[in-house]
């Protein structure tokens, strides 16, 4: 994964509360991507096309003008400030690969669906709870072109918008470490190998009795 420590980069609003993941990734029959590329549909490094399939396309798979991330700048966006419980919904991790490939890095709101929270540490995303009033401050900062873009500070724990004001977050260590430093759950437990290998060594030297 691409290493997260600091990103500065336009912010797309979503207030909507409650956007759930078969919006994000919608399936097949409620996605015009799905219905017209069904080769393409489930395959990873493709599924970019299919991030808000039914919002931003029409059927014949033109961009509807009408949906945020089709309209200038939100077009680049790499950060999402949301409504409430974005990411509910169904467990579907593809709604987290299909932001990460249309270079979402970071998402910012008052609350998440747990599992798709938890998903985008797992995949490179940075998922930021702030309290309700923040987020609304954020969103209106976003809902401006001329102040949408906003710094998102991992190693500081901090966001900056165009108000000049710092919004501090919290982030457990663990999943902090791993976005800084690029790593997946795989990659990350390999990096602590050898307190693994120490702690079985120690544990086995206390009960000779059990298999090796």
């Amino acid at each position: 994964m691409e290493p997260f420590t600091r990103l500065t980069a336009v912010a797309a609003p979503m207030p909507k509360p409650n956007i759930n993941t078969d919006d994000i990734y919608p399936g097949p029959l409620a996605s015009a991507v799905g219905r017209l590329r069904p080769r393409d549909f489930m395959v990873r490094g493709k599924m970019g096309p299919n991030a808000f399939a039914a919002l931003r396309w029409d059927d014949a798979l033109q961009p509807r003008p009408d949906f945020i991330l089709n309209r200038p700048p939100y077009d680049r966006a790499q950060i999402l400030v949301t409504g409430p419980n974005f990411g509910c919904g169904s467990s579907r991790e593809m709604a987290v690969w299909c932001l990460e490939e249309i270079g979402v890095r970071c998402l910012i709101g008052s609350s998440f669906g747990d599992i798709f929270f938890n998903n985008c540490f797992k995949n490179g995303v940075l998922p930021v709870r702030l309290p309700p009033a923040e987020v609304e401050d954020l969103l209106a900062l976003a809902s401006d072109p001329a102040t949408a873009e906003l710094t998102v500070d991992l190693e500081a724990r901090t966001i900056v918008g165009a108000d000049g004001k710092v919004r501090a977050f919290e982030i457990a260590d663990y999943y902090r470490e791993m976005l800084l430093q690029g790593l997946n759950e795989i990659a990350a437990t390999r990096a602590r190998l050898d307190l693994i290998e120490a702690f079985e060594g120690a544990y086995h030297d206390q009960r000779p009795w059990l298999p090796a």
